[in-house]
């Protein structure tokens, strides 16, 4: 028992520190190739097997004759062991180097194709990471291009819709400078107008300029759905009665919610003002209400006569405005942008679709929590 006790001992001590020395050498290594990495572990795990056994053999005194062939038979299986992990290491290092190809063009193309053949799973599990990344990345960059081309149409927009109300404000005021206006009440009366709507302009970017920012501050309170319809359908009936249009609050039940009363009130006006503009006279915009699967859903449906499908996605986005038909004379397409910014401020989503005779608008929020006293 002692005499194997004493072989083990040998054998631990030559393998350990044939074991440190690899370590130490690991780590010397441990910025270079994966395949330097590879012949160091390699060399590691055979040198502790031949260092191990070479102290035991040493320790047991043999003759001359027996040291040298256990000698020599353990260092050419060390060798040969050696030459095998290396060889079959190899693929490791081609399938690292394929990897590294792949991902040279990750960040240009847009596309990444993961290298063939059969690899380790943890490369095959970065090359499914890469692969999801780079679709994230095309993704992003598409969107990046959609905002840009929303804000140059912005700008562009913007630029017109102002340049027109100034340079109607610039001709009346020469005018009633010159003394050459007929009727000045009906100039002062048109330019208060017209300074009504640049206001409305800057008010709407100024506000859109928060929600991107997000600098939006909402003082949320509970209060009910009813009464956040009720609100802005008073607000709108005067417009509706210009362009001869019903509104309809039918179906609007008393569910409630937490929110900011300013900012909803404003996301109901700007839809039930879209609405209007878009339904011809004698059109119906309805509004209605009720609660979903622990959401309560606003929705507004006009009778615009639907829009295409292809742009269905792009109706919240800042500036757009549709096609001609759907354009009003006025505004930069900033309702439905802001209508967005504010219910996503609210942790709701907006959503758009056609129906019969024109579109559904809808409004997602999260429902507000019963209390104790079922409240």
């Amino acid at each position: 028992m002692r005499d194997t006790l004493l072989i083990a001992l040998y054998a631990f001590l030559g393998a350990a520190a044939a074991g440190l020395l690899g370590a130490l050498a690991l780590r010397l290594v441990r910025r270079r190739s994966v395949a330097a990495s590879l012949s160091v572990v390699a060399a590691v795990a055979v040198g502790t097997m031949l260092a191990g056994t070479l102290a035991v053999a040493w320790a047991m005194f043999l003759s001359s004759h027996d040291l040298t062939v256990v000698t020599t038979v353990a260092a050419m299986a060390a060798v040969v062991s050696l030459a095998t992990a290396l060889l079959l290491g190899r693929r490791v290092v081609v399938n690292c180097r394929e990897l590294a190809f792949a991902a040279r063009d990750f960040g240009d193309s847009g596309t990444f194709t993961p290298p063939h053949g059969a690899a380790p799973a943890e490369l095959t599990a970065l090359s499914d990471e890469l692969a999801a990344t780079c679709l994230r990345l095309a993704e992003s960059r598409e969107r990046e291009r959609s905002l840009e081309a929303s804000r140059r149409e912005l700008v562009s927009w913007i630029s017109h819709d102002l340049r027109t109300p100034l340079a109607g404000l610039r001709a009346m005021s020469e005018a009633l400078e010159d003394g050459v206006a007929d009727d000045p009440a009906r100039y002062h009366r048109q330019m208060r107008t017209e300074v009504d709507r640049l206001n409305a302009m800057v008010g709407d970017l100024f506000e859109l300029s928060r929600i991107h920012a997000g600098a939006l501050a909402l003082t949320t309170a509970r209060m009910s759905v009813y009464d956040l319809v009720g609100d802005a359908l008073a607000g709108a009936r005067p417009l509706a009665g210009e362009h001869g249009v019903r509104l309809v609050g039918d179906g609007v039940e008393a569910v409630p919610v937490e929110v900011d009363g300013k900012e909803m009130t404003r996301v109901l006006a700007n839809l039930l003002v879209n609405a209007i503009r878009h339904t011809p006279a004698d059109g119906t915009v309805a509004v209605s209400a009720e609660r979903r699967a622990g959401t309560v859903v606003l929705a507004v449906t006009d009778g615009c006569g639907g829009i295409r499908d292809e742009d269905l996605s792009r109706v919240f986005d800042t500036g757009w405005r549709g096609s001609e038909a759907r354009t009003p004379p006025a505004g930069a397409g900033l309702g439905l942008a802001i209508v967005r910014g504010i219910v996503e401020a609210h942790k709701g989503r907006t959503e758009v679709r056609n129906v019969a005779g024109g579109c559904r608008f809808e409004v997602t929020l999260p429902a507000a929590t019963v209390g104790p006293s079922g409240a």
